[in-house]
């Protein structure tokens, strides 16, 4: 039981430490005037987002950059997306329509969705970025400045997250609990090694000429967690890539309720965790119970292991810019859903059945 105990003990400490580096080594997409003299292509795969899309072509909008061209791929939409779309492409020129003429065999249906919005593409930075993000000022030439900057061929950002209901705010938060507190993101950028990668499939900005010659979401065609195979990919053939969180001008609302949340989260929970259940479940136990080898065996530990639990909710939260107050006051149940994901998770992939909207994946 006293080793159980200095192994906890040492977990926690393993996040502290990686939440620090996360919150010292902030990476920060700066406010400029720079205005990008280059074409440049948003890409919106959409199906059934007739609550979404009209707010995010809204902000699209607000962008007086002549220079964007905004295509939506309409991936067979059982709703209004299409005609939504549609008006607002009557009144802005540089806002299209694209039709889905339906999915073929062997793919996912984002990817072929992103893989097709490429094909129609012309600009020289691809921005694929999902139906239910919102932008705010020039974010968009800001990012092409970072990847420029920094030589990526990939960016990606984390959104803010927006959460409403108790159900998100007992659910979304604990992704970034476990990225920030495992993963610090400044080595996806300077870090040669593939498994120090991560990215976000709801911002996705990448060099046109990089994309075009991997082709990624083509090569990744049939995964469900493309955004980071997509990472891994560009890390070992050693084109540069970075991930980055807290940015408070583009914000997501995932999902509306918990069984929501636990329903999407499903399909990408063990990619936290290199594919791994069981370190997705020891992480957990750690995390959940790691108290109690050190109450039974080294209780004069407890002061020092609470203060740890609590100093990394409050850093990881300012971090990712979320509630500090609320993630200390929900930091059970985020573990208790934790649990129920990964459970789910596993009889997920035993049976082989998951549905995402309306469609059959394979994990």
């Amino acid at each position: 039981m006293k080793y159980l105990a200095y192994i906890s003990i040492g977990f926690v400490a393993f996040q502290f430490f990686n939440v620090l580096l996360n919150f010292f080594f902030r990476q920060k997409i700066k406010k400029n005037n720079l205005a990008s003299n280059e074409k440049i292509s948003v890409l919106i795969p959409a199906r059934n987002e007739e609550q979404n899309i009209h707010l995010l072509l809204g902000d699209l909008q607000k962008m007086k950059n002549e220079n964007l061209e905004i295509i939506v791929y309409d991936d067979q939409s059982t709703d209004n997306t299409a005609q939504i779309v549609q008006e607002f492409a009557e009144v802005d020129p540089r806002i299209k329509l694209m039709q889905s003429k339906g999915l073929p065999d062997g793919w996912l249906g984002k990817n072929h969705a992103c893989y097709q919005l490429a094909q129609e593409a012309k600009g020289n930075y691809f921005l694929f970025i999902d139906a239910d993000v919102r932008l705010k000022g020039n974010i968009i030439e800001e990012a092409i400045s970072h990847l420029n900057i920094h030589n990526l061929g990939l960016l990606s950002v984390f959104p803010t997250q927006i959460q409403k209901t108790w159900g998100e705010k007992v659910s979304v938060p604990i992704m970034n609990y476990i990225l920030l507190t495992l993963l610090p993101l400044i080595f996806v950028r300077i870090s040669p090694f593939a498994s120090h990668a991560a990215a976000n499939g709801q911002f996705m900005l990448f060099n046109a000429h990089t994309y075009q010659k991997k082709q990624p979401h083509q090569t990744f065609k049939s995964s469900a967690v493309e955004d980071i195979a997509i990472s891994r990919f560009f890390k070992k053939e050693k084109i540069k890539i970075a991930c980055i969180t807290g940015e408070k001008r583009i914000k997501c609302r995932m999902y509306s309720s918990y069984n929501e949340a636990k329903n999407g989260f499903t399909k990408n929970v063990f990619m936290f965790f290199g594919n791994q259940a069981v370190l997705a479940f020891l992480f957990w136990i750690f995390a959940t119970l790691g108290f109690i080898p050190i109450l039974l065996a080294k209780a004069t530990l407890l002061p020092i292991y609470f203060a740890l639990v609590i100093l990394i909710q409050v850093i990881y939260s300012i971090t990712s810019k979320q509630n500090v107050e609320l993630n200390l006051l929900f930091f059970p149940l985020q573990l208790l859903f934790l649990g129920q994901l990964l459970i789910k998770a596993v009889l997920t992939k035993k049976n082989k059945q998951y549905k995402w909207k309306g469609r059959d994946v394979f994990l």
